[in-house]
């Protein structure tokens, strides 16, 4: 399994121009033999997607409630003290203007919390991935994309949100990210997060090779018709 991953994660890299680790994300009922738990006192929940790349480790749900809206994304159900600092986020939230009034209605999340969450380079876990994520730059986007028969989910605000919207069913999903993924990750601002359902991986790597070849050769299509044309080019 582990190999087989890992074998993946190289090749989708490669065809996907990737700079950064692919990073697993697995949920669980009980603690993984054979991982370390993280040590915790991370701001977010998206902190675990940034740190997933440098190394394997597992969280149990407790660990991920600093972060109140990621914690509610995750499933958490949003009573006692974790449901009392949510309504007075998303109240400053609103107060601000970043959110509309019933707009924290409309945010994906799943139905139901997991126990433990492991994260972790893909195939660095002795585990399949529920999903996996991958911090990219808009052509990479672009080609996960077209891997697709039909319309991607896209999501902005929170950037968790896409873990769920997998959940629910897509295979592909992409957010552009908010403000506290982007603070708390430090994900530059020429990047997306893009994530991609665990059953639907060997799909995906197929597909990939095959849409980042055909890219290539309409690429150098178009080049060719760049070059011949008469009009000249003015940025």
């Amino acid at each position: 399994m582990s190999d087989h991953l890992r074998q993946i994660a190289s090749d989708l890299s490669r065809d996907l121009d990737l700079d950064q680790p692919m990073v697993q994300v697995t949920y669980l009922d009980a603690p993984p033999a054979g991982v370390a738990e993280h040590p915790g006192g991370v701001p977010s929940v998206c902190t675990f997607f940034a740190e997933g790349q440098k190394k394997a480790f597992y969280a149990a749900l407790p660990a991920h409630e600093a972060c109140e809206i990621g914690a509610f994304v995750m499933g958490a159900a949003p009573e006692g003290e974790l449901g009392t600092r949510l309504m007075a986020t998303v109240g400053m939230m609103q107060k601000e203007g970043y959110l509309r009034p019933g707009d924290e209605g409309k945010i994906p999340r799943n139905s139901t919390a997991p126990k433990y969450v492991a994260y972790g380079p893909l195939g660095s876990l002795p585990m399949p991935p529920t999903n996996v994520l991958f911090f990219a730059r808009p052509k990479s986007a672009m080609l996960a994309m077209e891997t697709v028969d039909g319309p991607v989910p896209m999501n902005g605000r929170p950037m968790c949100a896409v873990v769920p919207t997998l959940n629910q069913g897509a295979g592909v999903a992409v957010s552009m990210g908010c403000i506290g993924s982007r603070v708390f990750t430090q994900m530059a601002d020429d990047r997306m997060l893009v994530g991609i359902r665990g059953d639907h991986l060997d799909t995906f790597h197929a597909a990939v090779g095959k849409i980042a070849r055909a890219n290539k050769l309409v690429g150098a299509e178009d080049q060719r018709r760049r070059s011949e044309s008469k009009r000249p080019f003015v940025p």
